[in-house]
Formats: structure tokens, C-alpha cells, sequence
């Protein structure tokens, strides 16, 4: 059987063409998704009196980072940061933790109904997120964490899809591990946390990949449980800029470029981690 692709295989003038149309269509599907990012920067370098003109001349006339300055004069910009990133990376730690430990449960040791739990469990990724919206609130209200840090986390530290996608990976971890374990004499306890644990890494470091781009750009929740200004998140601080004499949206495009930097950061430390952890959950061996 033949290695090579379709497009190697053909034979006659298409096969001459299909090479350069394909690359060609590759950078015009580059160009489309860096063209928005472009704007936003020349936007972001541009005055206010420049945004409407700019449609027309595509470049701005001067240079200016006075929006980037205004960020944080208008608003409390380095205090949203730091909320979106602690209120990210504490849900990320839990979820990892309680997601992998669920996923053990259900993948490792055999209890009775265990997979009709699971598929229970697994349908609350049914019901719309909005549906859950109201109980969840009245919850929170109950338990006294409205506009507080323990609301923003304790509701996002559990994951029916980090539990799914953490028990299908685990799946594929041979079960002789485990046996053999066991008959060296470990618990379940040390099963876990010295065996499936240590070769479950890259399925962790997706399933924190995940959590934190979700809950760092999560808007809508915080918005309806905070009401300190301290408390605000990026996405919801960026409301800011919109006053009742219209948006200043230069600064709205420089407060986003600031805040894409995590996000990207986060994908070009750990996209070797991310790619091998998708192809190896995604089969369950």
C-alpha cells in the first residue's frame, strides 16, 4: 500500500496544479485569521478621532500608545488582570485535581453501576449552561459567596467534561499496571498518585489548558455575581470603556491585546503537550 498522499498520487495536469492551489488557499486562510488581529493593533495605535478615518486610509497617521496609557488611568486594569488570572488558575488546580480523581474512580476500580454513574454523570453536559443559570445563583446565594472569590471558583472547580475527557485517556493506560501495583502492595491511593498519575500528564495538561482559557474569558457568570469593583474580571472590566459618551475603542483594543498575552503564552509553552494529549485520549487503547 502506497504511502504517499492524494495529492502525490495523482497523475496528469491536476496534479501538477493541486500542490500550488493548496498552499495557496493555505495562506489565504492565514491571511484571513491574521488580518483581524492586525486591526485591532493599528486600532489599538491610533487616536480616537482616527478610528472612523481608518476604514478609509487603513493605517493610521500617528503612532500612538496614549490608549494603552489611558487602560490604566481609566480603569483599574492591573486589578481585573490579577482577578482573572487567580480565579483561572485556582480553578484549573482544583478541577485538575477533582476531574482526575473522578476519572480514576471511574475508569480504574470496579464498583457496582459504575457506568450507568458515569452516563449520569455525563449528561449534565446536556443542559444549557443559562438553565442552571438561576438554581446555581439562588445557590450561591445561600451559601454566602455572592460577590466573593469562593463564588467564582468552587462552582467552576468540578467538570463533568474534564472528568470525560481525563477517564478516556486514563483508558488507555495498560491495566497490568495497576495489578502489578497492587500485588507489590499498593493501595489505590499510591495506584493513583505514583502510577496512572505520572502517565496521564499530557491528558492533564490539556484538561488545564482547557480549564484555564474557559474560566480566564469566562464573562457572562462573573458578571452576574460580582458587584465589587474588585472583584471584576477582564472580560467584564472591559464594560468600562463604555460610557454614556460612547466607547472609547482604542483603549478596548489595547485592554484586549493585553489580555490575549496569557492565553498565548500558555498555548506556545504547552502546544507539544496539547497535540499529543488530544491524539492519545482521543483513542482508547
Amino acid at each position: 500500500m502506497s504511502d504517499r498522499s492524494p495529492i502525490e498520487s495523482a497523475t496528469g495536469p491536476l496534479a501538477k496544479l493541486a500542490r500550488p492551489l493548496t498552499f495557496v488557499a493555505l495562506v489565504l486562510l492565514g491571511i484571513s485569521f491574521v488580518v483581524p488581529f492586525v486591526w485591532q493593533v493599528l486600532i489599538s495605535l491610533s487616536d480616537r478621532s482616527e478610528v472612523d478615518r481608518l476604514t478609509e486610509t487603513g493605517f493610521p497617521s500617528r503612532i500612538s500608545l496614549d490608549a494603552y496609557v489611558r487602560v490604566f488611568d481609566q480603569v483599574p486594569f492591573a486589578k481585573y488582570f490579577f482577578n482573572s488570572f487567580f480565579v483561572a488558575g485556582w480553578v484549573t488546580l482544583l478541577q485538575v485535581i477533582t476531574c482526575s480523581m473522578a476519572a480514576y474512580a471511574f475508569s480504574r476500580i470496579q464498583w457496582p453501576g459504575r457506568d450507568k454513574v458515569f452516563l449520569l454523570y455525563l449528561g449534565t453536559l446536556m443542559v444549557p449552561g443559562v438553565v442552571l443559570m438561576v438554581p446555581n445563583f439562588v445557590v450561591i446565594l445561600g451559601l454566602g459567596m455572592f460577590d466573593d472569590y469562593t463564588g467564582l471558583i468552587i462552582p467552576a472547580a468540578f467538570s463533568a467534561y474534564g472528568t470525560f475527557l481525563l477517564r478516556q485517556f486514563m483508558l488507555t493506560i495498560p491495566s497490568s499496571l495497576d495489578e502489578a501495583a497492587a500485588i507489590d502492595g499498593a493501595g489505590h491511593w499510591r495506584i493513583f498518585t505514583q502510577v496512572i498519575l505520572p502517565l496521564a500528564r499530557p491528558g492533564l495538561i490539556v484538561l488545564a489548558i482547557f480549564a484555564f482559557l474557559f474560566n480566564y474569558n469566562s464573562f457572562f457568570w462573573p458578571l452576574i455575581l460580582t458587584q465589587s469593583e474588585n472583584l471584576r474580571v477582564l472580560p467584564v472590566g472591559l464594560l468600562q470603556f463604555n460610557t454614556t459618551y460612547g466607547s472609547d475603542v482604542p483603549a478596548i483594543m489595547a485592554a484586549a491585546l493585553m489580555a490575549m498575552i496569557p492565553p498565548i503564552m500558555l498555548f506556545l509553552l504547552l502546544q507539544k503537550y496539547l497535540v499529543k494529549g488530544i491524539q492519545l485520549g482521543a483513542v482508547k487503547g
